[in-house]
C-alpha cells in the first residue's frame, strides 16, 4: 500500500449568496488504496482538530448507487475515471504532490448549498411532472406477462439505470439536463406501460425542465462522457422524437 501528498484546491462557499473562494489544503500519507470521499472524511478530520469549520460535501450510499457526491475533480465530473461516480474514485487515481481541485457542480439549476454541496431538488421536480406511469396495469403479475421485446426491455433497463447525479448538468457547456430527462422519459416510452402517457410525459418534462433554467442540447455528447453509468445520448434523440410527436397530435 502506497502513500501520496496531495494538495487540495477546494471551493469553499457559506451559502448561496455568498460570493465563494477556493481554500487550499496540504494532506500527507493519502493511502492510494482510499476512495476520494475516504480522502476528503480525512482531510476533514485534519481541518476539525485545527479548530476550523469542515468542508460541507454531499455523500450517502458511497457504492455508486445514489449519485449523491457530485463533485467536479481537477475540471471533469466525478473525477479523472470514467464510468465512476466519486465514491467509486480512489486515489491511485492520483500522483504524488498533485494539485488537485474540487469543485462543486456549476448549474443554475443547481444552486450552491454550502461548499461542495447543491440543491438537486430540480430534478424532483421534473420528475414529478412525468417521470412515472399512473395507468392501471392490473396486478404485477397482469404487468408482468405483457409481451416486451427483448431489445425494448434492454433498452429501457439501460435508461434506468440513470441515478440522477448531475453530471451530465455539470459537464455540459450550456448546463443541460436533456441526458436526464431523456433517460426518464426514454425508460418509460420503450414499455408499453408507458405509451398511454407518453405525450403528456414529454411535453410536461421538457417544460419543467425550460421551466427551471437548465440549457439547451447541442449534441456536444460531453454528456455521455462524463456519465457514471454511460447512459447513451442515443435517448436524448428519443425524446425529441417524443416530443415532436407528442407536439403534432395536440
Amino acid at each position: 500500500m502506497a502513500n501520496i501528498n496531495v494538495k487540495l484546491k477546494i471551493w469553499r462557499q457559506k451559502n448561496e449568496k455568498d460570493a465563494g473562494k477556493f481554500d487550499v489544503y496540504d494532506l500527507k500519507g493519502v493511502s492510494t488504496d482510499s476512495s476520494f470521499l475516504e480522502m476528503m472524511d480525512v482531510l476533514n478530520e485534519q481541518i476539525i482538530q485545527g479548530g476550523g469549520e469542515p468542508v460541507a460535501f454531499d455523500h450517502d450510499c458511497r457504492e455508486g448507487i445514489c449519485g449523491a457526491c457530485s463533485m467536479f475533480i481537477n475540471g471533469r465530473a466525478h473525477g479523472p475515471d470514467t464510468a465512476v461516480t466519486t465514491c467509486q474514485l480512489h486515489m491511485r487515481s492520483f500522483s504524488d504532490g498533485e494539485t488537485i481541485t474540487v469543485e462543486p457542480w456549476r448549474s443554475s439549476g443547481f444552486p450552491v448549498i454550502k461548499d461542495l454541496m447543491v440543491d438537486r431538488a430540480a430534478f424532483d421536480q421534473i420528475l414529478q411532472e412525468g417521470g412515472f406511469v399512473s395507468i392501471n396495469t392490473g396486478g404485477v403479475p397482469d404487468a408482468n406477462a405483457i409481451p416486451i421485446p427483448k431489445d425494448d426491455a434492454d433498452a429501457s433497463f439501460d435508461a434506468a439505470t440513470c441515478i440522477g447525479c448531475g453530471a451530465c448538468v455539470a459537464t455540459c457547456k450550456n448546463g443541460s439536463a436533456m441526458l436526464f430527462v431523456s433517460a426518464k422519459v426514454s425508460q418509460l416510452a420503450l414499455l408499453p406501460q408507458g405509451r398511454v402517457e407518453a405525450s403528456r410525459r414529454a411535453k410536461a418534462m421538457v417544460a419543467k425542465m425550460d421551466e427551471l433554467g437548465f440549457g439547451s442540447c447541442t449534441n456536444t455528447g460531453a454528456c455521455e462522457v462524463e456519465c457514471p453509468k454511460e447512459i447513451s445520448i442515443a435517448n436524448i434523440a428519443r425524446l425529441n422524437r417524443e416530443f415532436l410527436g407528442a407536439n403534432i397530435k395536440s
